[in-house]
């Protein structure tokens, strides 16, 4: 009688090693949830718009068959519906997750992070964004299962109620109850003048809850306890000049902001918006690998990526890189979260000054009325999936380490047999966060006022497995990198009473994650 064959040990890889073994063509995604390095193709996923997740099944299933263990779909979606897509089963998967079990239910609040906003450092929940070397499960020739069943993100929901329906005593509001409200009320939010409780996600980024608290988190030091404590910090690509060209000019975009606002006033479009680019261009071609290092070191809880997008007649490689701090939807087993961020103040770093731009944004008629927009889509359209669905009431405000924004974090559950995170996402793609309300004239009037085709951008980035479960993002904080030139995007959302000068402003500080990460402060 034989011996049962030895058991391959797991593949045991660490966050750092994995960011460093990424070479241009695979894909990378970090997130609170773990890191997932795929390299090689083993099937292209074909499918038109709106059907992509089903082709992914098709084509998850097939491998299957073909004897891939633990088949994964990752890749990109473009902006608009003809754009293109980079979805793709890959052959080798490698990952590092978060240890232990970061899951966090409905009905559980996220653990405080205490005064570690104001210590000048970082709070342990942000620490924890992408953790060190765990076991992952393991498949044929090594590879690693794709993509993390670690720390769930279903973090700030209070008590549960059936989408759809009204909430009892605990001020959760139905799904879709803020498209009703049009908006919280301006006096909501006291003025954040005094130290208060703050509170992290799963994911770690800091959270300041209602009440305002002490605004002077740094917002350098994030590397501490992240997992990328290998990763170079002061890595640059070496350019001793960029010449920089706006896309469109500032002022042209300005009168493109204002010609929105005069659409808005005239009919039927709520929310519009506008995005421009700059196109950097280096004496020497821009390495994908440095600035995709930069941009995770410099902020460990953004969701990170670097994605293969080259077309054919493309006469260099494209990569799409960048850090997204916006969840369009996760799915593990049956909890489905989203995160839509909408109305922005720079970060500066200054308390007084950051303390000054969080108080405004609580209490913007304008900003919170944009927010409601889009947290009113998000909750609506995640409730025709869900059994359950929570929506706090009031937006909240997170921090990156260039940007504050007001965040909604949703969170609800599927029932047996629900659909698969990238039917979800495809499903709530585009938000009014990056699109406008409604959604096809908001369309239709980018496709007037932008001067350049946004391609990649405000698309979605991620990845989905065979049992539905998956993380998707909004492709912001991104560029796409060919040769020399990085092409960096920012947008900002227009509605009544926006003014231009503001909005230009608004992407101006916005671009300012990519121009750290390449190492050009100061360029535009």
């Amino acid at each position: 009688m034989s011996s049962p064959a030895p058991a391959r040990p797991r593949p045991v890889h660490r966050a750092a090693d994995l960011l460093a073994a990424y070479l241009p063509g695979s894909f990378y995604y970090s997130s609170a949830r773990g890191v997932l390095l795929a390299d090689g193709v083993h099937s292209h996923v074909r499918g038109t718009p709106g059907n992509r997740a089903a082709a992914a099944a098709e084509a998850l299933e097939a491998a299957v068959l073909a004897g891939v263990a633990n088949p994964v779909v990752v890749g990109a979606i473009g902006f608009r519906p003809d754009s293109g897509s980079s979805l793709i089963v890959p052959a080798v998967v490698r990952r590092a997750e978060i240890p232990g079990d970061g899951d966090l239910r409905l009905g559980e609040s996220s653990p405080g992070v205490g005064d570690a906003a104001g210590s000048g450092g970082t709070s342990d929940g942000r620490s924890r964004a992408a953790a060190d070397a765990v076991e992952s499960d393991g498949n044929v020739g090594g590879r690693a299962e794709a993509a993390g069943n670690a720390a769930e993100s279903g973090g700030n929901v209070g008590r549960r109620s059936q989408a759809g329906s009204e909430v009892g005593t605990g001020g959760r509001s139905r799904a879709g109850s803020v498209a009703e409200s049009g908006g919280t009320a301006g006096g909501r939010a006291e003025a954040a003048s005094a130290a208060a409780e703050s509170r992290a996600d799963a994911g770690g980024r800091t959270r300041l809850a209602a009440r305002g608290g002490n605004q002077g988190q740094a917002i350098d030091g994030f590397r501490s306890g992240s997992g990328f404590e290998g990763a170079d910090a002061s890595l640059r690509n070496n350019q001793t000049s960029w010449t920089v060209v706006p896309r469109p000019a500032p002022e042209v975009y300005a009168e493109s902001v204002r010609r929105a606002v005069d659409l808005i006033s005239d009919g039927e479009l709520r929310k519009v918006v506008l995005a421009r680019a700059l196109d950097l261009v280096g004496e020497q071609g821009v390495s994908v690998r440095k600035l995709l290092r930069n941009l995770v070191v410099a902020d460990p809880a953004a969701h990170a990526f670097a994605v293969d997008v080259s077309a054919p007649g493309d006469p260099a490689p494209r990569t799409l890189v960048g850090a997204s701090p916006e969840l369009l939807v996760s799915r593990k087993g049956n909890v489905v979260t989203a995160n839509p961020l909408a109305g922005s103040r720079r970060r500066t770093g200054d308390p007084a000054q950051d303390a000054r731009a969080i108080a405004e944004l609580r209490v913007s008629e304008k900003d919170l009325n944009e927010h409601a927009l889009v947290a009113a889509q998000v909750a609506e359209v995640l409730g025709r999936f869900c059994t359950e669905l929570d929506v706090p009431e009031e937006p909240e405000v997170i921090g990156t380490p260039t940007m504050w924004h007001l965040s909604t974090r949703i969170a609800g559950r599927v029932g047996p047999g629900g659909p698969s995170s990238l039917e979800l996402a495809e499903a709530l793609h585009p938000t009014p966060a990056v699109c406008g309300v409604p959604v096809d004239l908001a369309r239709d009037t980018i496709a007037r006022l932008e001067a350049e085709d946004r391609g990649y951008y405000a698309g979605l980035v991620g990845w989905t497995d065979l049992a539905g479960d998956g993380e998707w993002v909004v492709t912001i904080r991104c560029a796409e990198v060919s040769d020399r030139t990085a092409r960096l995007f920012a947008g900002a959302g227009v509605v009544a009473g926006s003014d231009p000068a503001a909005e230009l402003a608004e992407t101006s500080a916005k671009f300012g994650t990519l121009l750290r990460a390449l190492g050009a402060e100061g360029v535009a």
